[in-house]
């Protein structure tokens, strides 16, 4: 059996005194889809920042592909959250000013990768989510087409994790569900895990796993 791409064992996070992830214990395999759900303000944005090294103020072991985050510099952290996971935020974090081809090409620069060598599969991305004017500034574009070029930079560097925060708040039920189609079809043609925290009952229909998140604690739950 394959080691599992991530692994979690009990992790503690406290703000000030408040304990928000009480001993979660959690395991992620290869090509696997499992949602994270739980009430608003329940920790589940916290518990993604720990599984993607995004925050290491916490206690309990995390290994990253066998790599344990704790042994490991800021600079491999960072080696690893480019060459092994793409993160889709809740806020986009995109350049306002730039194209959305160019927001989706800026994992690749940050790695040093040829931006040209990757272009045309950008625009493939991009197109394959349904948003074609690629050289518009991202202020100009609606809420859910950022998101959509949120999940295209997610997706450019070929991550075998995908961590999505909530990734479709902005959109109506009908792009909700157009968007996942698409992640999944990605997500099974390229072999890709993914973490999602979501709401949506339709959408958590289709994970693997479902794992509720209840006073700090993560438990199985059943359709």
């Amino acid at each position: 059996m394959s080691k599992p791409l991530i692994s979690a064992h009990s992790i503690v996070r406290f703000f000030d005194s408040l304990k928000v992830l009480n001993g979660s214990e959690f395991n992620l395999t290869e090509g696997e889809f499992v949602a994270i759900t739980g009430k608003s303000g329940v920790g589940k944005s916290t518990l993604l920042g720990v599984l993607g090294t995004l925050d290491s103020s916490f206690s309990g072991e995390l290994f990253i592909n066998g790599v344990n985050t704790a042994e490991a510099s800021s600079s491999q952290l960072a080696e690893l959250r480019r060459e092994f996971m793409g993160f889709i935020f809740q806020d986009f974090h995109l350049l306002p000013n730039l194209s959305a081809l160019d927001n989706v090409l800026l994992p690749a620069v940050f790695c040093g990768t040829d931006t040209g060598s990757i272009r045309d599969d950008a625009r493939a991305i991009l197109s394959r989510l349904d948003l074609r004017n690629d050289n518009t500034p991202t202020r100009f574009l609606s809420r859910g087409e950022r998101q959509r070029v949120a999940s295209a930079r997610a997706l450019v560097n070929n991550p075998r994790v995908l961590m999505a925060d909530e990734p479709t708040a902005s959109l109506d039920e009908e792009s909700e569900a157009n968007l996942f189609d698409l992640l999944d079809s990605l997500r099974k043609e390229k072999g890709f895990a993914m973490i999602a925290v979501l709401h949506s009952k339709k959408i958590l229909s289709r994970a693997d796993r479902i794992l509720e998140l209840k006073e700090g604690v993560l438990y199985e739950k059943h359709a």
